[in-house]
Order: structure tokens, then C-alpha cells, then sequence
């Protein structure tokens, strides 16, 4: 009977959010500097009604939303993998510094520096080579304690540095063309990265899935894990690998979009039922998240266009500082 409202409390966490993920797609294609009603929005959808209309919810708006909703829930799945894996909620992609180092690669191939590789896939050596380096600098700690997170904040660091010097060394045109990669924006985002993108997620996604028991037991200490059957190291290595990959080709799609990966894992958390790790739960508050922010960024100011990694970083902020100032709040789980 426990295990039957463990399932409906998850159940109803995910279609709620799938509820709040829909209506925020629908809000930001109906929102903006040019309003599209209700009822012109389907017709827009269906590729009919007014030429304007059915050029902005194409063109403009329809492709934010949809690269909005898969960047976001990457970066929340794999906010949730690392947070897992580390048994830390400051151990997300953003802190540990794989974004930065995945935008510092992407940046590379785009501002001319003789690197001719598509940014996705630069974006995605870039994170391989910061969790690596991350893992290695934390010695036989691996993933746990504070060490791993100081050793991702200095790789973050650097990385972040030499963005800027290469931004700084090339002309004024590369500079503009690489400028979105370090702040966060869904703006004029590449079709094919967006693919990739949702091939991606879909593949970490399942696999995530398929881990879904031996990550419920990392919420325990080694010993018990390894007593109830769990091979540790098989499944860090493949969490952290569908981690590098989720944030690889999220940061090619929106750039070094912050926070997201810790806050929408809170969430789910809250929402769902202790015990198990929200995954799917955890993607779908990423999107919403994401989508919100993007909409956001677009209204407040309009018609002047906030980046949606200064929408999230905003939001996200005060939440890290209190963590950071509570060490002891409640544990992970």
C-alpha cells in the first residue's frame, strides 16, 4: 500500500508540471510585443490564419519554446545526476564548472581560433574535459565532499577567464557571433543543435531511467549501497557520463544558462515522494523553468530582450546563498 502512494504522489507531481510546462508554452507564444490571441494561435499552429501572426509563433516564438523546454530539462536532469552522484546539492553542472568549460569550447570554434568542430560538439568535449579534470583534482575523494565542488569552482573559473580573452583577441563580429554562448539565450538557436539536443536528452533520459534503482540507493552510504547490489563505480561512471552529455549539448543550444540545474531538482524533490530520485520529475521542472525565464526575459523590459541566463541567475541567487548559509538544512534526500 506505501509503494502504491509513493506512485500516485510522483504520478501527480509529473502531470502537474506537465500542466505548468504546457501553459507557459502557451503563455510565451501568446505573449510579446506582437500579442497573438488564443484562438489565432491554433489557427497560427496549423499553419493558417494571419501571415504576421503565423510568422511570429513560427519563426520566433515556437523554436524558443521548444529549445527552451529541452535545454532546461538537461541541465535539471543532469543537475539531479550530479547531485546524486556527489550527495550534494551545490553539485550541479553550473558550479562544478563544466558550464563554463563547455561554453569556453563552444566559443572557441566560433570565433575563429583555427578549431573548425561544430560548437555542439566542442561544447560537449568541453564538458567531457572539465568533469575529468573536476574527478581527477579531487583525488580519492572522486564525487564526494567539498572537495570535487572547489576543484569544479577553479576549472569554472579558468574556463570563464579564457572566454573572456579569447572574446577580447578577435573582432568585433566574431566577438557579437560568440556573445550569446556566454550568457544564456534562446535567441536565433541552430535547428540542427536543437535536434541533437533532443536526441540527446531522450537517450540520457532513458538511460537515467534505467539506472533509476542503483541511483536510489546512492542516497545511502557506500557500504549499504554495495550491500543492496549496487555496482558504484558502473553506475557514477554512466551518470556522470549522461550528465557530461546532457550539459554538452545544452550549453550548445542556450548557452550557460545558471541555476536551472539546482533549482528545478529542489523542486521536484518537494514535489515527489522522499526516497527516490525525481528524475523525470526533475526534467520537467527544468522546462518549466526554463520556458518561464525565457518569457520573462522577453516581457519585463520589452522591447528590449533580457538574456534568460540573467533571468535564471537572478531567481537562482538568492536561493544559493541560502544554501551556502545553512549548511545544516535538510540532508539531499
Amino acid at each position: 500500500m506505501f509503494q502504491l502512494v509513493v506512485r500516485h504522489r510522483n504520478l501527480a507531481a509529473q502531470l502537474g508540471l506537465v500542466v505548468a510546462l504546457t501553459l507557459a508554452a502557451v503563455a510565451s507564444l501568446i505573449f510579446g510585443t506582437v500579442a497573438v490571441p488564443l484562438d489565432s494561435l491554433m489557427d497560427a499552429l496549423a499553419g493558417q490564419g494571419n501571415a504576421i501572426h503565423r510568422f511570429v509563433i513560427h519563426e520566433l516564438r515556437l523554436p524558443r519554446v521548444i529549445a527552451g523546454a529541452l535545454a532546461g530539462a538537461a541541465f535539471a536532469l543532469a543537475g539531479c545526476l550530479m547531485q546524486t552522484v556527489a550527495r550534494n546539492r551545490l553539485a550541479t553542472p553550473g558550479i562544478i564548472g563544466i558550464d563554463n568549460a563547455a561554453t569556453a569550447f563552444a566559443v572557441a570554434s566560433v570565433v575563429g581560433t583555427g578549431i573548425s568542430v561544430a560548437p555542439p560538439a566542442m561544447a560537449l568535449l568541453g564538458a567531457a574535459v572539465a568533469t575529468a579534470l573536476a574527478f581527477g583534482l579531487a583525488g580519492a575523494n572522486g564525487t564526494r565532499g567539498y572537495r570535487f565542488i572547489i576543484a569544479g569552482l577553479g576549472i569554472g573559473a579558468i574556463a570563464g577567464a579564457i572566454t573572456q580573452v579569447m572574446l577580447s583577441r578577435v573582432a568585433i563580429d566574431s566577438a557579437n557571433a560568440a556573445f550569446p554562448w556566454t550568457v544564456g539565450s534562446l535567441n536565433a538557436r541552430s535547428t540542427t543543435a536543437v535536434i541533437t539536443l533532443a536526441f540527446g536528452l531522450v537517450i540520457g533520459w532513458v538511460t537515467a531511467l534505467l539506472l533509476g534503482r542503483s541511483l536510489n540507493t546512492l542516497q545511502f552510504s557506500d557500504p549499504v549501497a554495495i550491500n543492496l547490489g549496487t555496482r558504484l563505480t558502473r553506475v557514477r561512471a554512466l551518470s556522470l557520463a549522461c550528465a557530461v552529455l546532457l550539459t554538452g549539448l545544452a550549453v550548445a543550444v542556450a548557452g550557460p544558462v545558471g541555476m536551472v540545474a539546482l533549482l528545478a531538482p529542489e523542486l521536484a524533490r518537494t514535489l515527489c515522494r522522499a526516497g527516490k530520485v525525481p528524475l523525470t520529475a526533475s526534467a520537467l521542472a527544468g522546462a518549466v523553468f526554463m520556458v518561464t525565464a525565457d518569457m520573462a526575459g522577453r516581457l519585463v523590459l520589452a522591447p528590449l530582450e533580457l538574456p534568460v541566463g540573467l533571468i535564471t541567475a537572478i531567481v537562482g541567487a538568492p536561493y544559493l546563498i541560502w544554501i551556502l548559509v545553512k549548511p545544516t538544512s535538510r540532508s539531499l534526500t
